[in-house]
């Protein structure tokens, strides 16, 4: 399977950001039962909606994005209740974990019904269902009264969006609507956890933590970041390059002087005249004296929040090679480094 050309869908729609009013809840509900797409907010990122139960919808989705079609999507509802109309059994653990984590930033791996389409889950056996928090998606797909597959609402491969601008930059002409829900509070996908095996095992790393999980149920194992050419994934993020600018992409280990990597990476740049900034965190600024910073905030809490805001901040201010500052490996650290790992295509200094 393939990208979908990107021929195949024209600009046809005068794309339209809109507040999430009672009036404009309704104009997309009805969008979303006409089988078309909407994007609108979560925790996470924005999502790119369409009824999950609709082939039809779905496939305008994968077109929209330019997604390859054997990379699955993420089902969304507003309540655990109704998970059991497109989930074949729920296990004790996912309820749990549902009861523990959800709404928020958890996607489980189920079985699926027969109800669920292939195309929805790249002709998996299996269903991938997350409750969001956010307020807006959960009065939309409550209103809608069908779940939504939602992959991020941008062009695939591009950073994923965390406001309703950052869409209309990738999408504008594409859909009719994108409710404006402001800045994604997370701004890194749900974590994926497959729950079918023995032993708990994370897919995709995102806004719950492996600490969090592991705390809650115990083991839990981490799948490869990336998998063969001709492997299927088992969930978005695992097979093809994501999160990636235009600009070129460079990564740093973390270590206690990690910042003399980073200062000779840019002005060796300088001096091949390319345009260089860094992303660091608020307190390291002054570690890279006048060289073009943009500035990640207090902590990794922040820096995940900022990332892909950063990266195509950095795309519209013309450089053309982003230079990050490495993370330690814990917590939401985890995360930001695998995102990074594949916006940088492996790149690291």
């Amino acid at each position: 399977m393939s990208n979908p050309p990107e021929k195949t869908l024209k600009k046809r729609f005068t794309t339209e950001i809109v507040k999430p009013t009672a009036r404009n809840i309704a104009l997309c509900t009805d969008e979303i039962l006409r089988s078309g797409v909407v994007a609108f907010p979560t925790e996470t990122v924005y999502g790119l909606g369409a009824n999950a139960l609709d082939e039809k919808a779905v496939g305008r989705i994968f077109k929209i994005k330019g997604r390859p079609t054997d990379n699955p999507l993420i089902v969304h509802t507003h309540d655990f209740s109704l998970v059991k109309e497109f989930a074949a059994s729920i296990p004790s653990i996912a309820k749990d974990l549902f009861a523990k984590f959800s709404p928020g930033p958890l996607t489980l791996i189920l079985r699926k019904k027969k109800c669920v389409p292939d195309i929805t889950t790249a002709d998996l056996p299996s269903v991938a269902v997350r409750i969001p928090s956010h307020t807006t998606a959960l009065t939309f797909l409550k209103a809608c009264g069908v779940p939504l597959s939602a992959p991020s609402a941008n062009r695939s491969g591009t950073p994923s969006p965390t406001t309703a601008q950052h869409v209309y930059d990738d999408l504008n002409g594409r859909l009719p609507f994108i409710l404006d829900g402001g800045k994604c509070e997370i701004g890194l996908e749900s974590t994926v956890l497959d729950i079918r095996g023995k032993t708990p095992k994370i897919l995709r790393l995102g806004g719950l933590s492996l600490e969090d999980l592991s705390k809650a149920i115990g083991t839990v194992d981490l799948a490869p970041s990336s998998i063969g050419e001709g492997e299927t994934p088992l969930s978005p993020g695992m097979k093809y390059k994501h999160y990636a600018p235009k600009a070129k992409v460079v990564f740093s280990s973390y270590h206690e002087r990690m910042h003399n990597g980073i200062t000779e990476a840019y002005d060796k740049a300088k001096t091949e005249g390319k345009n260089p900034v860094i992303l660091c965190l608020d307190a390291h600024k002054e570690l890279y004296g006048a060289r073009e910073k943009i500035l990640m905030g207090k902590d990794y809490a922040t820096y995940a929040k900022a990332m892909f805001s950063a990266l195509r901040d950095a795309d519209k201010s013309g450089y053309n090679l982003i230079i990050a500052e490495g993370v330690a490996p814990h917590g939401i650290g985890t995360a930001v480094i695998a995102r990074m790992l594949k916006a940088s295509d492996g790149t690291v200094i």
